[in-house]
């Protein structure tokens, strides 16, 4: 198993991560709670790594920090939850106000993450609620399509939020409610998806 890198940053464009482990690139998906504390590229990262192998791949997760990874992997053994809505759950939340939502069982809240409807979010509530407690860009980007996308922060911010699984136009209506001036691709994302846990 893969269970930590050490490496410099090579990309990042969410939920994308390249990095070089002493000439080898890793590609590694990683929610926005990671991106958010990520040096600048060309710098060295470490990250807490979760690594899923099924038949047809081998998927490399990074992670800030092990409390991210613990929830990521206690996520993922709760029915019907997959990696992707994992990254999501700790895009929109971090491991404190996710352990939150689940304690105050707010369904409304959990049913705003993508993919997450509400037997879904009431299945969380079920399953986490005794186990939480433990839980203490250059130039040119890589979009998810394989095309290059403009180094420009709403244009990144758009292509990640769409990465996350939301759709289209609740991308639009997430990003309206943001005043988009001087802010990074990063915090964009950051306020678009707390106005969407709040809303």
């Amino acid at each position: 198993m893969i269970g930590r890198l050490r490496g410099i940053l090579l990309l990042k464009q969410p939920p994308h991560l390249l990095v070089d482990v002493q000439g080898v690139a890793y590609e590694v998906d990683a929610p926005m709670s990671t991106f958010y504390d990520l040096p600048e590229v060309g710098k060295e990262v470490v990250l807490h790594t979760h690594l899923a192998i099924k038949e047809d791949a081998h998927s490399l997760y990074g992670f800030g920090t092990e409390s991210d990874r613990a929830l990521f992997r206690t996520l993922l053994k709760i029915t019907g939850v997959g990696a992707k809505m994992a990254l999501a759950v700790l895009s929109g939340a971090s491991v404190a106000e996710f352990t939150r939502l689940i304690q105050t069982a707010d369904v409304t809240a959990l049913t705003r993450i993508p993919g997450v409807g509400k037997k879904t979010a009431e299945r969380m509530i079920v399953e986490l609620k005794d186990k939480l407690g433990s839980f203490s860009g250059a130039g040119i980007i890589v979009g998810s399509k394989g095309a290059p996308v403009a180094n420009d922060p709403l244009t990144e911010a758009t292509v990640a939020l769409g990465a996350l699984g939301y759709k289209p136009i609740e991308v639009q209506a997430l990003l309206k409610k943001v005043d988009a001036t001087g802010l990074s691709a990063e915090e964009l994302i950051r306020r678009a998806l707390q106005a969407a846990l709040r809303h």
